[in-house]
């Protein structure tokens, strides 16, 4: 039976909260509501004189036909980071799981990238494929491929693709290791004896009974993809060539505070809120009604 807490003091409850309360008010609600009130005026560059315009500052973007490829190559570039990250992030962690000896070398090494800052991982990147000086890129020469990532749209969304999963695998290989550790061994000795295989192992046991983990890890690697990749693409590609990696978390960054376009940068913050939310929504009405906990 379970035992309600209860407050002698009925302001205590609200004096615990007030600082998480305090923290989301000034540091989202507010922001937000701020962009939300921007995207609605069409103002100067120095923010000095603005004038009400209404839905004007989105009706143009949706007429823009840079930001509408910034939209499809958005959609690209979340669903290749997150697939990517996920996947080598789970496979990662099937192996540690597994590894009796060097176990904590192992698992010490594709922890590091995760401490690594975003801008610092793309210059890390970028330098390897550096169509001059770059190991990687000197490989691909020789293999007949002539990189150059600078030049080529192609090449440049690979290389931030590849930058942003680097960086993020190391954060879902400790979820998935956690949750490895959490299924009884039991249940998968009992499928060994049984006769399955490794391969039937861990997809009929293994990977089911992770399917919290990877909801949870679903929802983050989207918003990762979509807010926290900026300082990659900024560091890498500056969102070229020719807007090819210019994604729209960039595009906002380019037009605001390049460009000084505030009330059309808010507008694009504004629908890039939107899409994440509504993204993250669907999630937990219809993905995670097939999760098995």
């Amino acid at each position: 039976m379970l035992k309600r807490v209860h407050f002698r003091r009925p302001y205590l409850p609200y004096l615990l909260l007030l600082p998480q309360i305090a923290v989301t008010i000034i540091f989202f609600i507010w922001p937000a509501a701020q962009a939300l009130y921007q995207s609605l005026l069409l103002e100067d560059a120095f923010g000095l004189s603005y004038e009400f315009v209404w839905f004007e500052n989105f009706i143009a973007l949706f007429r823009d036909g840079n930001y509408l490829h910034s939209f499809r190559i958005t959609i690209f570039f979340s669903a290749a980071v997150t697939f990517s990250a996920m996947a080598l992030g789970l496979c990662f962690a099937t192996m540690a799981d597994r590894v009796i000896r060097g176990a904590s070398v192992y698992k010490t090494l594709l922890v590091w990238p995760y401490a690594v800052a975003p801008a610092l991982a793309g210059a890390l990147w970028a330098f390897m494929f550096d169509p001059t000086l770059g190991v990687i890129s000197t490989f691909l020469t020789h293999l007949g491929y002539d990189w150059n990532h600078r030049l080529d749209g192609s090449d440049a969304m690979i290389l931030i693709i590849v930058a942003a999963t680097w960086k993020q695998i190391s954060y879902n290989f400790l979820f998935f290791l956690a949750g490895m550790q959490a299924i009884p061994r039991s249940l998968v000795e009992a499928a060994a004896i049984d006769g399955a295989g490794p391969f039937k192992r861990f997809w009929t046991i293994i990977f089911p009974l992770l399917s919290p983990t990877t909801f949870f890890l679903m929802v983050v690697n989207v918003v990762y993809a979509f807010f926290e990749t900026f300082g990659i693409v900024h560091a890498v590609t500056d969102g070229g060539p020719n807007r090819a990696t210019s994604i729209l978390v960039y595009k906002v960054y380019r037009d605001g505070f390049v460009g000084l376009d505030l009330g059309s940068s808010a507008a694009q913050s504004v629908i890039l809120m939107a899409i994440v939310i509504s993204l993250t929504v669907f999630q937990f009405r219809y993905i995670e009604k097939k999760v098995q906990y």
